[in-house]
């Protein structure tokens, strides 16, 4: 991250022929997982995992509440209960599925060098995405409004730790029907990172796409070549895909555009009560997306998303960051690598507050799909409340948890320098290593440096205000905020976007589908 920098105190580098190692990246752009991930199931129980979910598609089917897609279905030969919408759909249109779609997806930023690739390696991050409110720092919290949204693409640009943008907040001061105009103009002029687009009907979509090739500069037929934007399709579980997720499913492949295929699948509820069951369902709506997908253009770039957690029995409250939340991630893993597309997963909390409880939840979620090899972690920064509040506190708070794990898929160095037996020599027994030759060559970046954790004694701390890691956070995010320079744009580019919004705007926007 280059926009915080270190406040560690500058000490005076020896004379030494030893050459000082480059310094610490901060950037964290192009992020290779290094871990063999972690297993719950066995071949044999991922493979009838597999075989289980062909059955249900194959004998129950999935209900889909878009005529289009139906036409889809019915054309490829699956047999169709028109009175009831249900959909069942063959195994091997299942094999073509995933034969067809790609196993490599890169995606094109505005600015080439934030440009990613999602494969079985890449490990990439995205903020909170969807939330209708902005938490407050006194427990409050309020409606999102467009400053709030702004100000989330301003923070999501200043850290390299995210890769693709998202919806920090849905301003919910801008009328419908304009409201993706106005939020995808803000993440072209505020960023030039990966944008995040809502599926809410053709309509809506065809108008961001148009925004999008603008800012790239992509004629039409380049745009269905060039990957470079993203949305999310959730399924309604239990077994239904609706019209606006159906519709989206084939105006992305159409497009060529990346999809995310998650159901959201909280066992007890709209699923099982076993992880395996709810894994069971959620990989079956996946591979019916993934077939409609392909029906509308072999090949189109689908990443495997999965969203399965519990909910509390007693309540009936989703839980987020539970054990089995962990299991699920790392189950869900396996079958999207059986399948063979990149992984899509969450980080996320329940708590109403950017506090220990949001912490330690956050943290299991982030390894879960850390050992469980996620590819993109959506919700990774900024999460509060189930996925109903964003925060701007608890979003500086996980860019520290992410910057630390990406800290991870740094080698560790083993060479004879690396060793540092001149250096034990040199402290001798009973000595220190601070002022050694090896230290003082290395010292400035040898370890992460923190940007929110306090280390100092608790006087110092003390007599500086005995502020809270959030109360820092808080500080933090407002120099940020009030240091941010968005990303150049060409003078003409920018005012061929202007124009089209208000164009736009003026005619109405769109109305979501229902």
């Amino acid at each position: 991250m280059s926009e915080i920098s270190s406040d560690r105190p500058r000490a005076r580098r020896r004379q030494t022929a030893e050459v000082a190692l480059p310094p610490r990246s901060h950037r964290y752009r192009s992020l290779r997982r290094p871990f063999t991930p972690w297993q719950i199931f066995s071949q044999d129980q991922v493979e009838s995992l597999h075989n289980a979910a062909l059955d249900l598609l194959e004998t129950s089917g999935v209900k889909v509440l878009s005529e289009r897609a139906i036409g889809q279905y019915r054309a490829a030969g699956c047999e169709v209960e028109t009175d009831t919408a249900m959909v069942r759909i063959d195994r091997a249109l299942v094999a073509q599925a995933m034969a067809a779609a790609p196993k490599s997806i890169s995606l094109r930023a505005r600015g080439e060098h934030r440009s990613v690739i999602l494969d079985e390696q890449s490990l990439t991050f995205g903020p909170v995405s969807g939330p209708p409110n902005v938490a407050l720092a006194d427990g409050g919290r309020r409606p999102g409004r467009l400053q709030d949204y702004a100000d989330g693409i301003r923070l999501c640009q200043s850290f390299d730790v995210i890769h693709l943008l998202g919806s920090f907040a849905e301003p919910q001061d801008v009328p419908v029907e304009v409201r993706q105009l106005e939020m995808l103009h803000a993440q072209l002029t505020l960023s030039d990172k990966v944008p995040h687009v809502y599926c809410r009907g053709s309509l809506q979509v065809r108008d961001c796409f148009e925004q999008i090739r603008i800012a790239y500069g992509l004629s039409e037929d380049e745009f269905r070549n060039t990957p470079c934007t993203y949305t999310i399709i959730n399924t309604n579980s239990p077994r239904v895909l609706d019209a606006p997720m159906a519709e989206g499913i084939m105006d992305f492949a159409a497009a060529g555009q990346v999809q995310m295929i998650t159901p959201f699948t909280l066992a007890g509820a709209m699923a099982p009560v076993t992880i395996a069951g709810a894994l069971m369902l959620a990989h079956a709506e996946t591979l019916a997306g993934l077939v409609l997908a392909q029906l509308t253009r072999a090949g189109a770039p689908v990443v495997y998303g999965s969203f399965t957690s519990n909910v509390d029995l007693r309540s009936g409250s989703p839980a987020f960051g539970t054990p089995e939340y962990v299991h699920a991630q790392i189950g869900a893993g396996q079958m999207a690598r059986y399948v063979g597309l990149p992984w899509r997963s969450s980080g996320a909390t329940a708590s109403n507050l950017p506090d220990a409880q949001s912490a330690y939840e956050s943290q299991m979620s982030l390894w879960g799909a850390l050992v469980g090899g996620a590819n993109f972690v959506l919700h990774g920064a900024g999460w509060l409340e189930g996925g109903l509040s964003s925060s701007f506190e608890k979003f500086i708070l996980d860019i520290e948890q992410l910057q630390m794990l990406a800290e991870l898929c740094s080698p560790v160095g083993a060479s004879t320098a690396d060793f540092a037996a001149d250096a034990i020599s040199e402290a001798g027994p009973g000595g220190h290593f601070f002022g050694t030759q090896h230290t003082m060559a290395r010292f400035r970046d040898a370890f992460y440096a923190p940007f929110v954790s306090d280390w100092r004694n608790h006087g110092t701390w003390l007599r500086d205000g005995a502020q809270s890691a959030t109360d820092r956070a808080g500080k933090i995010c407002e120099d940020v905020l009030a240091r941010f320079t968005p990303p150049t744009m060409e003078t003409e580019v920018a005012e061929a976007l202007l124009a089209f919004k208000q164009r736009r705007t003026e005619e109405g926007g769109a109305a979501p589908m229902s």
